[in-house]
């Protein structure tokens, strides 16, 4: 890649990581309780222009070919926390939490990229299963420590990209002929989501299970 392009790359992403310090401050300074929409509003504009300058760092190191490309989003991932584990025709997988639908695809990206790669990696040397007909669960556990008003309604979380990514592995068809839906909202002690995927004859069990386990403990459920 000629340097031109690169110091004109790397302008662009410092000019993106001015305007994250500016919201970073801007947060800071207007400082809690969460009042309104206004307050609400900067975390995720700074939290998806967060998102915008890592993708077009990520994508800098793959022009660039400073590293393979399947190596960095291995290392992506385990950055991000994300964990693959299959066990007993029971599919699990670890992801940060989950923002709201985004606009732009390049967000998507910064999930979808690694979880694809860990994935593929993980298919290399498990024999993952293919279900036909299934039942995929989403459980958003939520920081415990933090307002409840944080938590937002299923259909507007982005779960959709990376259904489709797992889907790529794991399913015949992500239809809903075939594939049913399951959320739930637990309380602990960080944000992360758990993608859980079984074949549907094995969901009535599972779920009498996480109630016991759960032990009274508060949800939200929408089946």
């Amino acid at each position: 890649m000629e340097k031109q392009v690169i110091f004109e790359r790397l302008a662009r992403i410092r000019n993106d990581v001015g305007r994250l310090e500016q919201k970073l401050e801007a947060l800071q300074t207007r400082g809690l309780p969460i009042q309104g929409t206004e307050y609400p509003k900067l975390i995720l504009d700074t939290a998806l222009l967060a998102e915008r300058t890592a993708c077009s760092i990520r994508n800098l190191v793959f022009d660039t070919d400073l590293l393979p490309r399947q190596k960095f989003l291995l290392q992506s991932a385990h950055a991000q926390g994300i964990q693959v584990s299959h066990s007993d025709g029971i599919v699990t997988i670890r992801l940060p939490g989950l923002l709201p639908k985004r606009s732009s695809r390049i967000n998507t990206a910064f999930l979808t990229e690694p979880l694809y790669a860990c994935l593929e990696e993980y298919e290399k040397e498990h024999a993952l299963p293919r279900y036909h007909s299934c039942v995929v669960c989403f459980l958003h556990i939520y920081d415990c420590t933090l307002p409840s008003r944080r938590i937002r309604d299923y259909d507007n979380l982005e779960c959709k990209q990376l259904l489709d990514t797992a889907a790529a592995f794991l399913m015949t068809d992500d239809s809903g002929l075939l594939c049913d839906l399951y959320h739930t909202t637990l309380s602990g002690s960080e944000d992360y989501t758990m993608l859980i995927i079984m074949n549907k004859n094995r969901f009535p069990s599972w779920l009498e299970g996480r109630k016991e386990h759960e032990n009274g403990s508060e949800t939200i459920s929408d089946y």
